[in-house]
């Protein structure tokens, strides 16, 4: 099998990634068909994970009630988060659509398995979180997969994890790692939300780079 990737794909796959967006408000109720997401999950199955360990799992939530549950603690957390800056960030802050919990029609948790191929695993001796960043791979994985099917994704972070823990069930050696919000869309912004909003905007691709060395003034 040829696996060479043609111009016309190399473009393709440069397109999901500079088009990804961090999904909130966007949302359409119409469901994924389960044709589709199973590409997506599969996609991220496929995801690199140091040692060959494979940490992740998926939990697919389609459940109103349990959706209102983590929303109610993603708000909780929300006014926590507020309460640690004042003036008009606090304002900005505010006033952000950070979640799209309940309007997207499938919710997923994505969990790390720290102990899935045992004691040993190959290039975790002296890294030992290289499980976590490979579950992050697939985070990322499921990220794409879903902008290429015109699916958006967006990623809650602003919630207690031991409260998605206890809601989901989720037993106490596994951590979850991301409570992804997706769906289809009205449409994917020519910019990151944040980004227009005026919160940040994106770091110059020539300050984060450096030859053969830490190299910054």
């Amino acid at each position: 099998m040829n696996q060479l990737i043609t111009d016309r794909e190399r473009d393709a796959v440069y397109k999901t990634i500079y088009s990804r967006r961090d999904i909130r408000q966007e949302f359409k109720a119409a469901p994924i068909p389960d044709d589709v997401l199973a590409r997506i999950l599969d996609a991220a199955h496929h995801a690199p994970s140091v040692g060959y360990m494979q940490p992740w799992d998926f939990i697919v939530i389609k459940d109103d009630e349990i959706k209102k549950a983590i929303k109610s603690e993603f708000e909780k957390a929300n006014k926590e988060a507020a309460a640690k800056i004042s003036g008009k960030r606090k304002e900005k802050y505010e006033s952000l659509k950070l979640e799209g919990i309940t309007e997207s029609p499938i919710n997923i948790c994505v969990t790390c398995d720290r102990n899935r191929t045992g004691n040993f695993v190959i290039g975790k001796t002296h890294i030992p979180d290289m499980d976590i960043y490979s579950t992050v791979c697939a985070i990322h994985t499921i990220w794409l997969a879903a902008r290429s099917e015109n699916i958006g994704v967006g990623w809650v972070s602003i919630i207690d994890n031991d409260k998605i823990q206890d809601i989901l069930k989720i037993p106490k050696d596994i951590i979850p790692i991301a409570y992804l919000c997706v769906g289809y869309v009205t449409q994917f912004s020519d910019k990151p939300d944040l980004e227009k909003a005026g919160w940040l905007s994106r770091t110059p691709i020539q300050s984060v780079i450096h030859e053969n060395h830490w190299n910054k003034n």
